[in-house]
């Protein structure tokens, strides 16, 4: 398993390579998901994680993130949101992230930059991360995970990841063990920006697991409202 190519197909980087192949049945069935919102999202723009959390944030995201790789464009707004509330701007009139930040993010704001606190790879973590806030609501019946096992069985992944996404969709969250995982204020950042993206927290109980974690990974109240910002914004494509 390559956890920067599965963590690029979460993010959109790969979004095209990823549908490509699955098989006409999977792409039906997936365009055919689109209404049930929540885990069930449609198989649109953003690759996996539109299949998997139908986010609108990260569908927005998409363009930026396969142009520019999925994990190069978290990279991007976890450098710009860092550097805004280091430089003491307001998050409300901060600058978005741009292309150019992808090429000027820190290397140590790549996911790759560093295994997560357990040794494993950081872009594992930051997938687990993503899946457990798009089920922060507790939205997902026995029918819905069933599609999205089929879903992803047929999304043309090899059998290490295929076994760690079906592991996600089926273990409860443990928001102890996703905060965990960080090893240094930019992951930290990145766990919570990730989380972020992945959800709309129009939800009572997504914004109370946003603001758990954040409490968790010790997050200053005013980096949150900067993540929040560039979570808001995307990239441009």
């Amino acid at each position: 398993m390559d956890p920067t190519k599965l963590l690029d197909q979460f993010l959109g980087g790969d979004a095209k390579a990823a549908m490509g192949r699955a098989t006409d049945a999977a792409r039906r069935q997936a365009d055919a998901m689109g209404g049930l919102g929540g885990l069930a999202g449609g198989a649109a723009a953003g690759g996996l994680i539109a299949l998997l959390l139908g986010s609108k944030k990260v569908r927005k995201m998409a363009g930026g993130a396969a142009a520019y790789g999925g994990a190069a464009a978290l990279g991007a707004l976890a450098y710009r949101a860092y550097t805004n509330w280091q430089a003491g701007r307001s998050a409300a009139d901060a600058p978005v992230a741009t292309a150019e930040d992808v090429a000027r993010a820190e290397p140590r704001f790549l996911p790759e930059a560093a295994p997560a606190a357990d040794g494993q790879p950081f872009q594992l973590a930051l997938i687990r991360a993503m899946v457990g806030a798009a089920k922060a609501d507790g939205h997902v019946d026995a029918d819905e995970q069933a599609r999205l096992f089929e879903s992803v069985d047929r999304m043309g992944l090899d059998a290490a990841a295929k076994g760690f996404v079906f592991d996600l969709l089926a273990k409860p969250v443990d928001l102890g063990a996703i905060a965990s995982a960080a090893q240094s204020p930019e992951q930290a950042a990145e766990l919570y920006l990730v989380s972020r993206l992945a959800i709309d927290p129009d939800h009572p109980a997504e914004r109370a697991y946003l603001e758990a974690l954040a409490h968790r990974l010790s997050l200053p109240a005013d980096l949150v409202a900067h993540l929040d910002r560039q979570a808001e914004s995307g990239l441009p494509t």
